[in-house]
């Protein structure tokens, strides 16, 4: 089956609304972090306390997550998404109407804290459903491929899509205003992912097995949250590093368009690798993709220019959709079907967590040295994704697909 063959029996089957659904679910979580760094920063004249707020929101999110992945997988994805999505919208809400300045820092903070850990981790959850949704279609193997390189542009294009609305819409609408419409959207959108069909039959897969009949953690597995902890370290390391060499240019305010080009060149592989053979191991492609990160990592220690910058970004992002895919593919792979939502959303937990640690070492090393020692630590990082890869890859080879 040819990859657009696999795209469109993917399609046929579940149809278009639900891949609408999926994707538009996702966008909150990604306009969250913007937005609220934003609204807080400018209603309170102090960017260390929007930096402050957007990052509480996503360390919280990053802890949430596996809890509500762990339990979706024991009571099913429809009630914990449902009640996710609902108290997710109301804490963006939340943030909108206690934002002021007369207001203490510390109710911010913890709404912000609340919201982030109740906020849904969709584009995870998503890829939990593939494999019951494609059980019965016949070349299982290649759909569920099909359906993670998928849903790893789709999460690309969220982390793209996402902060370009919020600075359209804080544009039209205020920061404020540019809040309230993603808690809309999660409201909406999050809570139809929820109630979708679809939902049911994760729910029957997720009693396969039963709770405690194997184990989620392995050694395989933490080099895959490792792995992602690497690649969220290279999202904040290289966001960082954009803005502070932006700024110093006199052109701040395109940084986050810079950044967005990361994405397009993931988006682009991440939909194209489904064209590789079967043959080719996941363990295999996790390999390559981190030596690809390396090697395309390296260029960004001598950029001093936007342009230059533009260039690499670009480049480098033709291995982080294929890092990410294989990590995700092989999680499914590593773990007891019963338990591959809190698998799934451990791993984008780890991301979140790699994001902050990634910013704000990147950030202090910025302070004293300009954009170059930012960018070093996108190259440790790849560097050590590199060595996990490397030393993992025996006994990642040694792990056969869709073992239940």
């Amino acid at each position: 089956m040819s990859a657009i063959a696999a795209y469109r029996a993917l399609l046929r089957i579940v149809g278009p609304a639900y891949i609408l659904v999926a994707f538009l679910g996702r966008i909150p979580l990604a306009m969250s972090q913007l937005g609220v760094l934003v609204l807080v920063s400018s209603e309170l004249d102090s960017y260390g306390s929007g930096g402050a707020a957007a990052g509480i929101l996503a360390i919280a999110n990053a802890v949430g997550s596996p809890i509500a992945g762990s339990l979706a997988d024991r009571v099913g994805q429809r009630p914990v998404v449902l009640v996710q999505s609902i108290v997710g919208a109301l804490g963006l809400a939340a943030i909108v109407l206690v934002t002021a300045p007369d207001v203490p820092r510390t109710l911010i903070f913890a709404v912000a804290a609340v919201t982030g850990f109740a906020m849904p981790q969709v584009g995870p959850l998503a890829r939990v459903r593939w494999r019951p949704i494609t059980q019965d279609a016949g070349d299982q193997r290649r759909l569920v491929d099909a359906a993670f390189s998928y849903e790893g542009a789709a999460d690309e294009a969220s982390f793209v899509l996402g902060p370009a609305m919020i600075g359209l819409l804080a544009i039209i609408a205020e920061p404020a205003g540019a809040l309230l419409a993603a808690a809309v959207i999660l409201a909406v959108f999050g809570s139809w992912f929820a109630v979708h069909p679809t939902s049911a039959l994760v729910a029957k897969r997720s009693m396969i097995g039963g709770p405690g009949s194997a184990a989620l953690w392995s050694v395989a597995f933490a080099v895959l949250v490792v792995a992602q902890l690497c690649i969220g370290t290279i999202f904040g390391s290289v966001q960082t590093g954009t803005a502070v060499l932006a700024r110093a240019e006199g052109h701040a305010g395109v940084a986050g368009l810079i950044h967005a080009v990361l994405g397009i060149g993931s988006v682009t592989a991440g939909l194209a690798i489904t064209a590789l053979p079967e043959r080719i191991l996941y363990s295999t492609r996790m390999l390559v993709a981190a030596v690809g990160l390396l090697v395309l990592a390296l260029p960004l220690l001598l950029v001093d220019s936007i342009g230059a910058l533009i260039g690499v970004i670009a480049l480098l992002g033709f291995a982080v959709a294929p890092y990410m895919i294989s990590n995700f593919a092989l999680a499914g792979i590593l773990v007891p079907v019963h338990r591959v939502g809190a698998a799934m959303t451990l791993l984008a937990g780890a991301t979140g967590i790699g994001y902050a640690l990634g910013a704000s070492v990147a950030g202090r090393l910025a302070d004293a040295g300009g954009h170059t020692p930012a960018f070093a630590v996108t190259v440790g990082a790849a560097g050590v994704a590199v060595l996990l890869a490397a030393v993992a890859n025996g006994a990642l080879r040694r792990a056969r697909p869709y073992s239940t």
